[in-house]
């Protein structure tokens, strides 16, 4: 497949080229960043030295490629198409929130959930990092109507998911030794997992109290669920490993489970552990990978018709 990449300087972007570099079905036809027009790719994506000659391009020749990544930052995929018109069979896979609620025609591209539909796909919207992690948290749970009440989460995300610009809150010596908590109850990915949720399961309407935290490393999210549930811990993990049987990257532990078992790799680590009545569920993906820039990779090999994990065995970060 020929691709082109819109927004091509941000961190997504650079761990979109990584993969798509090494992908045995992939060409890279150009990588458009306004801002480092003419600079080359690894002025910018340091560690892609040795693996590429690309040059950032202020142009987008949308009828050179066959599939479109748009990487910019969120509200900047729907201006794009306002100024650029969408040739017929291209596909698209936008990394934004723009159109995570299926406008437009896109499909939510969370492969555990649509599969099949991401498979017929022209166009596809990425889930968002937390979103990810939550819901492959609770997936199991909701397609089995099992959500029979209120649903808490403590995620902790690194500063690699506020993006490469710079701000208060990653900068080095902020973040150093340091968390915070931030957006407690009213985060922006909670209207996505909230429909997915509520199409597996319809009678689906507790509360979602999401505390997401900042936390002092740079990149990986460990998501804590927990959920009042009548399953023993045999059902539980029983229900967990049927659920994700033909699902390739979301691997249910038997042991607890580590961060680094998930940083670097396009996995996402699951442990359901039943606490008297509360059902804990512990996942752990790399936001950039699994959460991001991993997940897309994946759509896009459902919308070719690949194997699903192609360019995608990638070892974990675990030392």
């Amino acid at each position: 497949m020929k691709v082109g990449i819109i927004g091509g300087a941000g961190y997504t972007a650079g761990e979109l080229l990584r993969i798509l570099l090494n992908h045995p079905e992939a060409e890279i036809v150009f990588v458009n960043s306004s801002s480092n027009a003419g600079n080359l790719i690894t002025d910018v994506h340091g560690g892609l030295l040795g693996e590429t000659d690309l040059r950032f391009t202020d142009s987008c020749d949308l009828n050179s490629v066959d599939v479109l990544f748009l990487c910019s930052g969120h509200g900047q995929s729907s201006a794009f198409w306002q100024s650029h018109d969408m040739p017929a069979g291209l596909k698209v896979i936008d990394l934004a929130q723009d159109y995570r609620d299926e406008s437009c025609g896109y499909v939510y591209g969370l492969p555990e959930v649509n599969r099949i539909r991401i498979s017929d796909a022209g166009r596809v919207a990425n889930p968002g990092c937390f979103a990810t992690a939550i819901q492959l948290a609770l997936l199991p749970l909701a397609a089995n109507g099992y959500l029979k009440g209120e649903v808490h989460v403590t995620a902790v995300t690194g500063s690699t998911g506020a993006g490469v610009k710079p701000s208060s809150t990653t900068h080095f010596s902020w973040r150093s030794d340091n968390m915070s908590v931030y957006k407690a109850f009213e985060h922006q990915h909670l209207a996505e997992i909230r429909r997915t949720l509520c199409a597996l399961q319809p009678d689906f309407s507790a509360d979602i109290n999401f505390v997401p935290v900042r936390g002092d490393f740079a990149r990986g999210i460990f998501a804590s669920v927990y959920t009042d549930c009548d399953l023993t811990q045999d059902e539980a993990t029983e229900l967990y490993k049927n659920y994700y049987s033909d699902s390739p990257f979301a691997v249910v532990s038997d042991n607890p489970v580590d961060l680094k078992q998930a940083v670097n790799t396009n996995k996402a680590i699951i442990r359901p552990e039943k606490h008297g009545r509360k059902l804990l569920i512990v996942s752990a993906i790399d936001n950039l990978l699994k959460g991001a820039s991993g997940q897309a990779v994946e759509n896009m090999n459902l919308m070719f018709g690949l194997d699903e994990t192609c360019g995608l065995r990638l070892k974990p970060s675990a030392f």
